[in-house]
């Protein structure tokens, strides 16, 4: 039976998560369930779950998306349809009839494409598909959201009289508004409506000459609303006939409530699905925004998240633009603790809060943003002491509260549990609190829990060390600056880098000396030792990979040599086609010639049709039977070959022919170079003076030195002035 405390939910961010994916949602019912998402008690159950999540996101990356899932709630209609003799109105029916269509496209699509979606198949296999509901709902109920004439045949019959005694009633009214227009009874607006009658505007000295019912006047009394007496009748008729109307409204949705009511099991089991559905979807849909997958699931008890993201760091640094470094980490039965140590703002929290949230997540049914090839296992427990537990309630210090927490975590920690404890030990004095620390993963040890724990202590990381079962880690910093780097390295403990961090922060040097002395001299030995080793670890990681930057870089120089070398072998294989086939030709020219020659002296056809025929005969044997298709590829190809040979070689006589038409530049003739004039090499930059010449070679002093060099080397700076 899986349980993870609340406290552990609290501590990890996970309400933030639910109400990121809640956000998600469309429906106001589907954001109060993500809400409520908790850890799964049963494995089997917690399957399922994660398989239905990773069934949907794979409808964003193929052509058959899952159909639209939005509903209005029929909460209180399905209230109504659990009490005796009541019925829904018109909007209600419209609702249920929308949602039945709803669940039926979606529990079609399913039973369309199983293959794409088994599990989400499986999932809705319990609902069936029915028109029932929303023949029965369209048949009363029309698109406008009115009920049909043709609902029942009294309801027919009863608008048919209304719009009779409607027409007689605009028929009176205008009759008696004609005359007691032409008598000028009324006042220019001539009529107006009044309770939803239309009633004549009489002016006020004439309303005792015009027969009817008073329903009004104007604010300033000089204009009197009257009905006139012909429509009275016809009026008291209308209301008769529209409340018989109404009765019998009433009475058709009572019988359409009635026809529905023995469904409602089914419409609780629709708006069930539908709030499940768009659960689903918002899961998905926040995995895709973290880019999250469903692990494989380890056989045994280990679990090796690589390249994992913290969700909330990740999406507030991608608003940000800003990067987000992933940790890599592993638990197995031969390294089920690690024990985290570096200085703060190293990372260490990140990366201990990392792991707990991702497994949270997972156990809750959730992807979680991590690399394909990682691999998860499940844990009956959660345990967490994250953060500045001071109880203000309880009146409880940091330490009491702690104290608490380890009374309580070795009560329930066992081999099933995997704990996350940060800054264990602190809130006492460092000596006792630290040996009790100590005591305290020792047990948890023994217990064959899993856990990560960040620490200061050094017998807590000389622990580490000593445990066969229990690693050391560190968060890497860069060795010069003391930046943190974000990347934690498993086997070696972090030094606090307490003096150069208050060094770097520009703490006197004296101050810092004095400090050192005051502690034990090994324990300075011990972290300077650790940091020593620190640095030669973050040195290490940047050759490593600068190595293998490098080798990257000269495997795709390789590439690309390989090819161009491929490209020149081709180029020259049709290079020796070509030449061999010209060679022929000037073997087989050469041959024509010679039979030509001799016929020009001898005159003799038949031995120079002979010859002719003997030579075709000898070039036929050697040629290939192909296809016309083949010949016309082979022709193609060689047409291709000579006329890139004859655009290379265009290019090269151009080439020729700018060059002999270039006009020769005269060189300038070179100065005559004297003694005390500033010169220098021709290839050099430092300048010298010539303090001698013999023989075409000058003694050159650059002040420090003198040298020999030709003349023709030297070449003129500044002339000596005379």
């Amino acid at each position: 039976m899986i349980h993870i405390h609340e406290k552990t939910l609290q501590d990890l961010e996970f309400p933030t998560v639910l109400q990121q994916v809640s956000e998600h949602c469309i429906t106001p019912l589907g954001n109060e369930k993500a809400l409520e998402i908790g850890p799964f008690k049963t494995k089997q159950d917690l399957l399922f779950s994660l398989s239905l999540t990773n069934d949907y996101i794979s409808s964003f990356d193929n052509d058959n998306r899952i159909p639209n899932h939005s509903f209005d709630s029929i909460s209180k209609e399905i209230k109504l349809l659990k009490i005796e003799n009541t019925y829904l109105d018109v909007h209600g029916l419209m609702k249920i009839a929308a949602m039945s269509s709803t669940v039926n496209g979606i529990l079609t699509f399913l039973n369309k494409f199983e293959e794409y979606y088994p599990n989400l198949r499986q999932f809705a296999a319990h609902i069936e598909v029915t028109n029932v509901l929303i023949e029965k709902i369209d048949s009363i109920v029309d698109r406008f959201g009115d009920v049909k004439d043709h609902a029942s045949d009294l309801l027919f019959q009863l608008r048919q009289s209304i719009n009779s005694i409607k027409s007689k009633i605009n028929a009176s009214f205008t009759t008696a508004l004609n005359t007691y227009h032409n008598l000028e009874y009324l006042d220019d607006i001539r009529e107006t409506v009044v309770e939803n009658k239309r009633v004549l505007a009489v002016k006020a000295m004439y309303r005792r000459k015009v027969k009817g019912a008073i329903m009004g006047g104007s604010k300033t009394g000089s204009i009197v609303y009257i009905e006139p007496e012909t429509t009275l009748q016809h009026t008291r008729e209308l209301n008769n006939l529209e409340y018989e109307e109404h009765e019998e409204i009433i009475r058709i949705l009572k019988e359409v409530t009635n026809f529905i009511r023995p469904f409602l099991p089914l419409l609780i089991d629709y708006q069930s699905f539908l709030i499940d559905i768009d659960v689903i979807s918002a899961k998905a849909k926040y995995a895709k925004s973290i880019n999250a997958i469903l692990p494989e699931f380890s056989e045994d008890k280990s679990m090796h998240f690589r390249d994992a993201y913290h969700p909330l760091l990740y999406l507030t640094n991608l608003k940000k633009g800003e990067k987000t470094f992933p940790q890599t980490i592993t638990l197995k039965q031969d390294s089920r603790i690690i024990v985290i140590s570096g200085p703060n703002a190293g990372g260490k929290s990140i990366t201990l809060k990392t792991v707990g949230l991702l497994q949270v997540m997972l156990q809750s049914g959730m992807l979680i943003p991590v690399h394909e090839r990682s691999k998860v296992c499940l844990f009956d427990r959660v345990l967490s002491d994250i953060g500045d537990n001071q109880s203000i309630e309880n009146h409880l210090s940091t330490y009491s509260y702690r104290l608490k927490q380890m009374n309580y975590f070795l009560k329930k920690c066992n081999k099933n549990t995997l704990f996350l404890i940060d800054e264990f030990g602190t809130g006492s004095d460092p000596e006792l609190g630290g040996a009790l620390a100590e005591t305290f993963l020792e047990e948890f040890y023994y217990r064959e829990a899993f856990g990560i724990i960040t620490t200061h202590y050094s017998n807590l990381k000389i622990l580490a060390n000593e445990m066969p079962f229990m690693l050391n880690a560190n968060m890497l910093f860069d060795e010069r600056t003391l930046e943190p780097l974000f990347k934690l390295v498993i086997g070696q403990a972090g030094s606090s880098f307490t003096f150069e961090v208050a060094q770097k922060n520009g703490i006197p040097y004296g101050l810092i000396n004095r400090a050192k002395k005051k502690i034990e001299h090994s324990k300075v030995r011990f972290d300077a030792t650790i940091a020593k080793l620190q640095k030669e670890r973050s040195k290490l990681e940047k050759t490593s990979e600068s190595l293998k930057a490098n080798e990257r870089k000269k495997s795709d120089e390789a590439d690309r040599l390989q090819e161009i070398n491929s490209k020149v072998q081709k180029k020259l294989e049709s290079y020796q086609e070509l030449y061999d086939s010209n060679q022929r030709l000037i073997y087989l020219g050469q041959k024509v010639n010679d039979i030509a020659e001799k016929y020009f002296e001898n005159k003799r056809k038949r031995e120079l049709m002979d010859e002719l025929f003997k030579l075709v005969q000898i070039e036929n044997s050697k040629r290939k039977k192909i296809s016309a298709k083949q010949k016309q590829a082979e022709k193609a190809k060689e047409k291709q070959i000579k006329q890139e040979v004859e655009k290379k070689v265009e290019v090269i006589r151009k080439k020729k022919k700018a060059e002999k038409t270039k006009v020769i530049e005269t060189p300038k003739p070179k100065p005559v170079l004297k003694i005390g004039d500033r010169v220098r090499m021709e290839d050099g930059r430092a300048i010298g003076t010539i303090d001698k010449i013999e023989k075409n070679k000058a003694v050159v002093n650059y002040g420090v030195f003198t040298t020999n060099v030709s003349l023709e080397q030297l070449e003129l700076v500044e002339a000596i002035k005379k």
